[in-house]
């Protein structure tokens, strides 16, 4: 009987999924190139069952631009119920493409309730290119997701040998393959070449398995557009978004958290409509701080979080609440 830990990995497409024409292509393999289910992508690389048994689960073959809020909590009942069944695995490993990893990443960090250790990872470069990082990032994240270190960290992000928090992390290049970073905090720890995880810090915020959040029986989540801010920005996209039936807008503004004049009318006739609004910025970093003239006018400040993060955690919020100020509560905690 073998002793070796099971990981369960689910693929949802992304680059990581993809052949090119031929070995040098690298940027338009996602327009011709031939999509694998998630077995044949594991059987390409028979190093994975040094450090696990690995069970292969398909449950979607996209690209990440096309992933939604069905697909998030497909996934999360997927992975639940995986996690209930007789013969629940050790750890799990999510293959995604890298354009809105992070976003999965992140509804995963605030939704899911298993014990296992849940790592996403990806590809910058498809399966048969030279160079690919499709091997080495699937081998690291089975070893982050069969180890006891990893263990209490919420879901893991795993990329060029490097593990973030879900929460921090983003995409910086197009292209690169050491494109994803986080960027206040830095990396959580290590996939050493010698085999051991190396963790440095813990996160500090609220995550999963311990989340208050339950999506069992939704089949859609409330609409959370983004809106950003530029120089002579008018308010149309704000009211664009409340016309068509927006719960939530968040700004990405200007930092340290600023939106135009015009814009700023529109954020108050939404508001007076029941918008609720989540100011984040479009710098990449830093913290949104909610000043007062924000908490008179009801405006929720997104702290540290990206846009594309803010609205992952309103559209979950807006599930148990509709006030600004419990919302903030959130945002405080997440």
């Amino acid at each position: 009987m073998s002793t070796r830990p099971r990981v369960a990995v689910i693929g949802t497409g992304g680059t990581i999924s993809v052949d090119g024409r031929h070995s040098l292509d690298l940027y338009e393999y996602m327009d011709f190139g031939t999509r694998r289910e998630i077995d044949e992508i594991v059987g390409r690389f028979p190093e994975l069952s040094e450090f696990a048994e690995i069970d292969p689960v398909a449950f979607r073959l996209l690209p990440s631009s096309a992933v939604s809020a069905a697909d998030w909590l497909d996934l999360v009942r997927l992975i639940h119920d995986i996690a209930a069944g007789p013969n629940a695995p050790d750890g799990f490993v999510i293959t995604h493409g890298t354009a809105t990893l992070e976003e999965t990443a992140y509804f995963l960090n605030l939704t899911l309730k298993v014990p296992q250790t849940v790592v996403v990872t990806g590809a910058q470069r498809p399966l048969n290119a030279l160079g690919s990082d499709a091997g080495p990032n699937l081998l690291c994240a089975v070893r982050v997701a069969a180890a006891e270190e990893s263990q209490g960290l919420g879901v893991l992000v795993v990329f060029n040998e490097e593990i973030h928090g879900a929460r921090d992390v983003t995409k910086t290049s197009t292209n690169r393959l050491q494109t994803f970073q986080s960027r206040d905090l830095g990396v959580l720890g290590y996939v050493d070449a010698d085999g051991r995880i190396a963790i440095y810090r813990r996160p500090a915020r609220r995550h999963a398995p311990g989340v208050e959040f339950d999506m069992s029986g939704l089949e859609d989540l409330p609409r959370v557009d983004i809106c950003m801010t530029y120089a002579g920005a008018d308010g149309a996209s704000i009211r664009a978004c409340a016309d068509a039936g927006a719960a939530a807008v968040v700004m990405a503004s200007v930092a340290p958290g600023v939106m135009t004049p015009d814009q700023n009318d529109a954020i108050d006739e939404a508001r007076s409509r029941g918008v609720i609004i989540v100011q984040s910025t479009r710098s990449g970093s830093g913290r949104a701080l909610r000043r007062a003239v924000m908490k008179d006018r009801s405006i929720v400040a997104a702290d540290n979080l990206i846009p594309q993060k803010a609205r992952v955690l309103a559209m979950i919020g807006l599930t148990v609440t509709r006030d600004s100020d419990r919302l903030q509560d959130l945002f405080d905690v997440y």
